[in-house]
């Protein structure tokens, strides 16, 4: 019986997960008098990344098929502008504002998708190109911070769904831990794209075009339709998960969701996305998203360190990732 070598993607994926283990046992250990130890710590990774882990997984699936997409942060901007302003100046019902939040998304992935993939157009350019037009609308509409107050919307926000785990108070009083509807959705998504990737025609046609493109044209693939529904994908997650983003902060302004971009290509990174195309995993990419969040709580829970903290420590491993991908790639070469 012959042993299934382990390849060089799952140790990326591998040392992702003992990272994220021996960050989080880490900060547990240090900070567990401060409560870092405790089950509703771990939750709110979850909670406070929801959004992002739904734009990530769109990521996730461009940067496979060799593309990447930086506007997904203004086009969060965008729908968390156009949820506070629709239903706060115009007193749109939340149904139809969430509706037109995911078509804000799928339209920017279709025209995208359509420019990167039939006019042959850098994805860069285009998504730059789609960054600044997002960004640009979310200040038309208003430059002011517009705080959403729909009483419909603000019950989606606010509701919790207890958990039978918790911890108990020093007067011995059990605390459920909770977690929002935000978090039920983002684990759905990753569910199906996770099963999409795998199992599903369209999943490993993106895979194939994303590792060749001529060999995927000689297989008989249609590369620009797979790149096209990748971007369509991608652009209704970026609405998706910028309604989610929109739930916890519960407004709409200019700065809002600045550097998402980075935060999402970077948990795909770290996942063991490739930026050259063809490798990664939507279950990478979750690792990725909660080690971002580990970051942040590590630092939030410090209390005296800057938040530009996170950035850097962020932007270190994603160099780091980068350089272990290209000494992993000219092992594999070599053999």
């Amino acid at each position: 019986m012959k042993k299934r070598k382990i390849n060089t993607n799952t140790y990326l994926l591998m040392i992702t997960i003992l990272l994220f283990a021996v960050m989080y046992i880490a900060g547990m250990i240090i900070f567990q008098n401060k409560g870092f130890a405790k089950p509703q710590m771990f939750l709110n990774l979850f909670i406070s990344n929801a959004g992002l882990l739904v734009i990530a997984m769109g990521q996730t699936i461009v940067m496979i098929a060799a593309g990447i997409d930086i506007s997904v942060g203004s086009v969060t901007a965008l729908v968390c502008m156009v949820l506070a302003n629709q239903m706060e100046n115009h007193g749109t019902n939340a149904y139809v504002a969430v509706v037109m939040a995911l078509a804000i998304g799928i339209a920017f992935g279709l025209v995208q998708g359509f420019l990167i993939a039939y006019l042959d157009i850098q994805p860069f350019i285009v998504t730059l190109a789609g960054m600044f037009f997002g960004r640009g609308m979310t200040s038309i509409i208003s430059t002011e911070m517009i705080s959403i107050k729909n009483k419909t919307f603000l019950a989606w926000a606010n509701y919790k769904i207890y958990l039978p785990i918790g911890s108990y108070s020093k007067r011995g009083k059990f605390i459920p831990a909770y977690i929002y509807p935000t978090v039920v959705i983002a684990i759905i998504v990753l569910i199906i794209i996770i099963l999409v990737m795998k199992y599903t025609k369209f999943g490993r046609s993106v895979y194939a075009v994303g590792g060749n493109q001529t060999s995927a044209m000689m297989m008989g693939l249609n590369v620009k339709r797979t790149k096209l529904k990748a971007y369509l994908l991608d652009g209704f997650l970026a609405g998706l998960g910028g309604f989610l983003f929109c739930l916890n902060s519960c407004s709409g302004f200019v700065e809002q969701a600045k550097g998402l971009e980075m935060d999402a290509i970077s948990s795909a990174v770290i996942g063991g996305t490739l930026l050259s195309g063809g490798v990664g995993t939507p279950f990478g990419t979750l690792f990725g998203v909660l080690i971002k969040g580990t970051i942040s709580s590590l630092i939030t829970t410090q209390g005296t360190l800057s938040s530009w903290w996170v950035r850097i420590t962020l932007s270190a491993l994603l160099c780091f990732f980068i350089v272990l991908q290209s000494i992993f790639a000219h092992v594999k070469k070599n053999k």
